[in-house]
């Protein structure tokens, strides 16, 4: 019958109110709304009784706990083996998704609810794939995008040897790969892989939102109707869209403004993508290392010595955040942080040799192996993964992947296979997190990447033995060793919703408290109710309707880029009262006619509506602009 291919989308959003973000680390960026819904968009192959399944998530990271309890659901032949989940790596989702204390710690510990949004929609997503398999050709093209990443890492990039820097001459990586699916000559899904961290957004922003990629994706659905469209994420680790290197700075001063205009260029180099028919072969490998105590072989390591990495260890240069996408804590910088030097250089590393030799010069923070022994806060023991789809080959890693490190793994599984390098991609953020990967030479700069590089400066060359192995039994058609998974323990600090919806005095649930019109927007106020009642996944909190026929049409939901959803407390104790405020930033097509914004909520007692006065829109379209 030959190849089959299928793809599907659903909901994954979270709670939109009061959970912290996920990404910048920041405690006081919960959520207060929705600007864009986030999704699982999936896509499944099979060649008789050989299956794959890509999933591609618009989620900050990679939870090992989602891909076991999805793994658990899914329908017979997905394995861990033939199943890559990644994130797009917004950082604008709900966090606390985690089974990893650390990626809960600003979420008010594990969120149930929003876990479960995410399972589920995830699993909705594949088996929408699955049931959508059909006979399907498949394109592999390559192109160039140069104006939507910056290398936010120079210094460290610098460090590189000459004939890797000389691959990237720009110090960013263009390279932008797409795989069309198509059925009787119509495209039907797409993949995109490029380098540029999902960080158009900035860490004041509180609203959910898919950032460029999510809105890369929507784009492309929007003006293709019916086709499935996946942003995913390769070497983005110092790969920043923010092209003025300065938070919300590039190309313009406003982060909603760059994220559309970031997208766009995404977008538009993908789908001018076409590329040659490639055959189905499918195939795939994975194994669990431990990267606390991996011994590297000489052929690896680049210095002809055999070393070994390490138990995790935050550097302080992993606190002081990625300045140009968002400053960390105070009291720590990228590079040299001389207290948390001296400390390593003159006590910590001459009693700890093996320390010293894993993970200097990192000026040591965090030793979060040791805290992992009372309580889970990082991964150790983490999945490594090599997908082949005909000449493409994915190196699914659950870290951010440099450029230069990319290279490295791309080469070694390339040698090993026998394709191009440019079929060879590093996907990070896939299957679990263990933050950073640099190469050796970058580690030692020790800048925020290489702070954040837990298992030390011979965490890549742990990483291509690992892949290596993948290929050599890909090539030789030969089953790889599992490894010893991660044991997950159960979550701590359970989060519950204390308090009880009131409404405003003298107001009931739904009715509006203001309206207001511009020439370009139309804003909303509405008596709420807390958005964690019901997360709506599937559906929405707004809809701004067309009078039709009689009838009324939603042109716009709470997914739509158009639309803004906030919620807000009036009030603090047991019981709160809630405003809503929905805007919609008409867009310059929109026909003239009688339109309508609705709410809706939910309380204890169950579902409820507001609606505006209905009202007229007649304007002049303008120039919808890069």
């Amino acid at each position: 019958m030959g190849l089959l291919a299928g793809c599907g989308v659903a909901d994954i959003t979270g709670e939109a109110a009061e959970c912290g973000m996920l990404g910048y680390g920041k405690a006081q960026q919960r959520t207060t709304g929705i600007h864009t819904r986030l999704h699982a968009r999936a896509f499944a192959f099979a060649d008789g009784d050989r299956r794959l399944l890509l999933v591609v998530c618009e989620l900050p990271l990679m939870s090992a706990g989602v891909v076991r309890d999805v793994l658990g659901r899914l329908p017979g032949g997905y394995t861990e083996s033939n199943v890559m989940i990644t994130a797009t790596h917004t950082h604008c989702g709900p966090g606390g998704y985690f089974h990893h204390a650390l990626y809960n710690s600003n979420t008010g510990g594990f969120r149930e609810r929003t876990y479960g949004a995410i399972v589920d929609g995830i699993v909705e997503a594949a088996e929408a794939a699955h049931a959508d398999l059909a006979p399907a050709v498949l394109r592999l093209a390559h192109g160039e995008l140069r104006d939507a990443s910056v290398n936010r890492s120079k210094r460290a990039f610098d460090r590189n040897p000459a004939a890797d820097r000389a691959h990237f001459p720009d110090a960013v990586d263009p390279r932008t790969t797409l795989l069309r699916i198509e059925r009787r000559g119509q495209l039907r899904g797409a993949v995109n892989w490029f380098a540029t961290h999902n960080t158009s957004m900035t860490n004041t922003n509180t609203l959910i939102s898919a950032d460029n990629k999510g809105y890369a994706a929507s784009r492309w659905e929007a003006a293709d109707p019916g086709v499935v469209t996946a942003f995913a994420q390769t070497n983005a680790g110092d790969m920043s869209p923010n092209l003025r290197l300065a938070p919300g700075r590039g190309p313009t001063d406003d982060e909603f403004e760059n994220t559309r205009v970031i997208g766009t260029r995404q977008y538009r180099a993908a789908a001018a993508l076409y590329g040659d028919e490639i055959p189905g072969v499918l195939d795939a490998r994975l194994t669990h290392v431990d990267l606390s105590r991996t011994t590297v072989r000489p052929e690896f390591t680049g210095d002809g010595r055999t070393h070994r990495t390490s138990g995790p260890v935050a550097g302080a240069a992993a606190f002081a955040g990625a300045w140009v996408d968002g400053p960390g804590f105070r009291g720590f910088r990228p590079g040299r942080n001389p207290l948390w030097d001296t400390l390593s250089h003159r006590i910590v590393y001459p009693l700890a040799p093996r320390l010293r030799d894993a993970q200097a010069p990192k000026g040591l923070c965090l030793p979060a192996g040791p805290v992992n022994r009372v309580r889970p806060m990082v991964q150790e023991r983490l999945p490594v993964q090599l997908l082949r789809i005909g000449p493409l080959y994915l190196i699914g890693l659950p870290a951010e992947i440099t450029i230069v490190a990319g290279l490295r793994l791309r080469r070694t599984v390339a040698a090993i296979v026998g394709a191009p390098p440019a079929n060879v991609l590093a996907v990070g953020y896939s299957n679990a997190y263990a933050h950073y990967v640099t190469t050796p030479e970058e580690y030692d700069a020790q800048e925020y990447e290489g702070g954040s590089t837990l298992f030390g400066r011979w965490e890549l060359p742990a990483l291509c033995q690992s892949a290596a192995g993948l290929a050599r039994a890909m090539r030789d058609g030969t089953p790889v060793g599992r490894g010893t998974p991660e044991r997950l323990r159960p979550p701590r600090a359970r989060h519950r919703r204390r308090g009880t919806d009131v409404p405003h005095p003298g107001r009931d649930f739904g009715d509006v408290l203001s309206f207001a019109r511009t020439d370009t927007r139309v804003t909303a106020r509405f008596v709420g109710a807390h958005p964690g009642n019901d997360l709506r996944r599937g559906g929405t909190y707004l809809a701004v309707e067309r009078e039709e026929g009689g009838g009324w049409t939603r042109v716009a939901d709470d997914g739509d880029w158009s639309t803004t959803f906030r919620w807000k407390a009036v009030g603090t104790g047991a019981a709160r009262a809630s405003t809503v405020t929905v805007t919609w930033d008409v867009p310059p097509d929109t026909p003239p006619g009688t339109y309508r914004i609705r709410y809706f909520g939910d309380t204890a007692d169950g579902p409820f509506t507001g609606t505006t006065t209905p009202f007229a829109w007649n304007r002049t379209p303008r120039n919808d602009r890069l």
